[in-house]
């Protein structure tokens, strides 16, 4: 029987487009099996941040720029930059979105190719009902497949005092066994809490400590993926993302950069997508509900 640690870690306070979800089966829950007294595990937004929603906006500019403009900006996104390309600063009239989108796609690069398997376990854990151990902890156990490859994964729960801890243990036979890829601490309410991963079984070693809040009642929430990673240059940088009741400006990133020592804030509205960024300790840079550069509102 595997140990939880009892340990609510302190993380100082961050990864996602994870495509690879869609292709993870999909198993159905046993509504036969008494699940009554069970934790509940945390929703989705507690482990996986949203850039989808962010870095997509380049449809609302494609009926106004050719295919190959939008590509452009989509490229553009995938460097974490502190400027607009110079060979486009000056004509592209989009470029304080660009500069917004190329902090938020690093990240997404970043996160995606890390997290594609201990994400696509723990959103099919919602598929399958718990089993109570002996203990009086409760087991989630199932395979998931990711790509080509098949591994079994095991979510505990165990109430312990007034929080849930968790632990999850995944196995690639012929691999490794057993790897506690990531361990958490929710409050009974669910409304919030911690995870910390380890980066992987072959570098077994603190990686992402994430924190999350959510308020159900008013639909918000935020989530914060930081760098735990020891002796990593870039420990202590994270990705802070939420969404609020604001009427102008209703989400955020917050990018913390610890190399170079720079805070990028990024607001934007999701209905509008009119925005703005600032870098350090610039002025705020904006755009229109077309993605255009404006001035302030």
């Amino acid at each position: 029987m595997k140990k939880f640690s009892g340990r609510h870690r302190k993380l100082v306070l961050i990864p996602l487009i994870i495509f690879a979800l869609l292709a993870v089966g999909c198993g159905k829950s046993d509504d036969s099996v008494d699940t009554t007294g069970a934790p509940e595990i945390p929703p989705k937004s507690t482990f996986v941040i949203d850039f989808d929603e962010f870095t997509s906006m380049t449809t609302a500019a494609a009926s106004a720029d050719s295919a190959a403009y939008n590509m452009q900006l989509l490229g553009f996104s995938g460097a974490d930059t502190s400027s607009p390309p110079p060979a486009v600063k000056g004509t592209v009239l989009r470029g304080n979105w660009l500069l917004a989108a190329s902090k938020v796609g690093f990240w997404s690069l970043l996160l995606t190719a890390g997290l594609i398997l201990p994400t696509a376990a723990f959103v099919e854990s919602f598929n399958h009902a718990p089993e109570e151990q002996t203990d009086g902890s409760w087991l989630w156990p199932y395979d998931v497949t990711v790509t080509s490859d098949t591994y079994t994964a095991e979510l505990y729960g165990s109430f312990v005092d007034n929080e849930v801890h968790w632990e999850m243990y995944i196995t690639k036979e012929g691999s490794y066994e057993d790897f506690n890829w990531y361990s958490g601490v929710s409050n009974l309410p669910v409304t919030e809490g911690t995870w910390t991963l380890q980066k992987n079984p072959d570098e077994p070693h603190p990686w992402i400590g994430i924190e999350w809040h959510r308020n159900p009642t008013e639909g918000t929430g935020d989530i914060k993926y930081t760098n735990i990673e020891p002796d990593n240059d870039g420990n202590g940088g994270y990705i802070h993302y939420g969404t609020t009741t604001d009427e102008t400006y209703d989400a955020f990133y917050n990018i913390y950069n610890k190399v170079t020592d720079t805070l990028s804030e990024i607001e934007w509205n999701r209905t509008t997508k009119e925005g703005r960024i600032k870098v350090g300790d610039g002025d705020w840079q904006y755009w229109d509900s077309n993605l255009y550069d404006t001035d302030e509102p």
